[in-house]
């Protein structure tokens, strides 16, 4: 395969999803992809959560091709156009009602990163203080500064990048409970564990100017905080007055059952970072935040591409398309199913040890065997298996989490149940295929 060599040879070694997906990919309709052998694939991928509708939906592939006909400004900078006003109106009228009416909306580079790094300078701006606080297993970006945030430590393990600044916190991940519990307490315990950082005034952490979290982390394992603890941690960072930055850049528009993954607990962040599925496949990404905030003179954030008139259109097509076929309802009820689905499963394979995430963002973690009642070592190697396993199969997904153990599912939001059937069909059949060629494996089944 000529392409598919050529590519290989030239890229960067810096490349993720192509080392591990070997092949030459030519069409996508909906969620399913197929190569250039004609082998289709579900995907459960969905370009790393971008993808709400799908592959080429043809609302969205419409709108575009309506808007490249005429002459209209594909690129503005940050210049008024009917594509910024319509859609900037779509985005608000999204947002939860008590954001509405008192936020501003910053356009900044055309990624998450970028997004990242305009809240954190803001945030900084606002306060006059510098110091940053984020969670372990959180993810942000791979930009210097959105990767002061991140809790995983290998991207920037040698190349001065890590954190100075930045505290980090436990995340309430019950599965593997940071505080060495059982879980049942976990939420309490780094709520507790946050306030007492923050009060102790010889504990050795500055103020900092901003907390930053993930409603459910993403890349570190679709792992979810509840709605008591996102409420607790907003009561904490309102009595501190300390800024506190949402970063919803794959969780919005609908991924977890709800238009906003903060809705799940009714709390209102002072700056909300959007990006991926607003953009309707296409790059582009925003800073909403409240008003009061917003002290910076003209031209202290700014971006070349910040003006993406194609994104804009394609991202404002989406969230109409989103409203019209109820697609976050949609969301959570295949949500549930494929949930419950995966349970039913992991009743036969003893390798899964968990099972968890929020609406059409769902996470396994795969583990070795334990006799005790702990959750047993997360096994990167064979969640490596497992995702190839299903890829051959025609089930595309990414790992994650610690380890890489946690395999990812991201389907686009209009899956069906029909299709939530077949990918619970496909894992399935892709599981008993590793039992039978992985002896490791084979000693954990039930």
């Amino acid at each position: 395969m000529e392409a598919l060599s050529y590519l290989e040879n030239v890229e960067s070694n810096a490349r993720t999803y192509a080392q591990t997906f070997q092949r030459l990919f030519v069409s996508g309709k909906g969620m399913r992809i197929k190569d250039a052998s004609g082998q289709e694939f579900l995907d459960c991928l969905s370009n790393a959560g971008t993808l709400a509708l799908g592959h080429n939906p043809p609302e969205v592939r419409d709108a575009v091709m309506t808007f490249l006909a005429g002459d209209h400004l594909q690129q503005a900078l940050d210049l008024a156009t009917p594509a910024k006003h319509a859609f900037v109106q779509e985005l608000f009228s999204t947002l939860p009602a008590n954001m509405r009416e008192t936020s501003k909306i910053l356009f900044c580079g055309p990624s998450g990163s970028d997004a990242v790094e305009a809240a954190i300078k803001l945030a900084r701006h606002y306060t006059r203080r510098s110091p940053l606080m984020a969670f372990h297993g959180g993810y942000h970006g791979m930009t210097a500064g959105a990767l002061s945030a991140m809790g995983k430590l290998s991207p920037k393990t040698g190349d001065g990048l890590i954190a100075q600044g930045t505290h980090f916190l436990p995340f309430p991940y019950r599965f593997r409970c940071p505080f060495g519990t059982d879980g049942e307490h976990t939420d309490q315990l780094s709520i507790d564990y946050i306030r007492t950082v923050l009060s102790d005034p010889e504990g050795g952490v500055a103020k900092p100017a901003a907390v930053i979290v993930e409603v459910v982390q993403g890349e570190g394992g679709c792992i979810p905080a509840s709605a008591n603890w996102l409420r607790a941690l907003r009561e904490i960072t309102l009595e501190q007055e300390i800024l506190l930055i949402v970063d919803e850049v794959q969780t919005g528009l609908g991924r977890t059952g709800s238009t906003f993954a903060i809705e799940h607990a009714g709390i209102v962040p002072d700056i909300l970072v959007l990006s991926k599925a607003i953009g309707g496949g296409y790059p582009l990404a925003v800073v909403v935040y409240a008003e009061h905030l917003d002290t910076w003179g003209p031209g202290m954030h700014a971006g070349t591409f910040r003006g993406n008139q194609v994104a804009m259109v394609a991202g404002a097509a989406t969230m109409r398309q989103i409203r019209k076929d109820n697609l976050v309802a949609n969301a959570a009820r295949m949500g549930e199913r494929l949930e419950n689905g995966l349970q039913d499963i992991a009743q036969r394979f003893s390798f899964i040890g968990d099972i968890r995430g929020r609406g059409l963002m769902i996470g396994v973690e795969i583990t070795q065997p334990t006799t005790t009642q702990r959750a047993g070592q997360a096994d990167g190697a064979l969640a490596h298996a497992i995702k190839l396993k299903c890829f051959d199969n025609g089930l595309m997904m990414e790992t994650g989490g610690r380890h890489g153990a946690v395999l990812r599912f991201l389907p686009p939001l209009t899956i069906t149940e029909g299709e939530v059937d077949m990918v619970l069909d496909r894992f399935e059949q892709s599981l008993g295929k590793i039992v039978e060629t992985c002896p490791y494996a084979a000693r954990e089944t039930v």
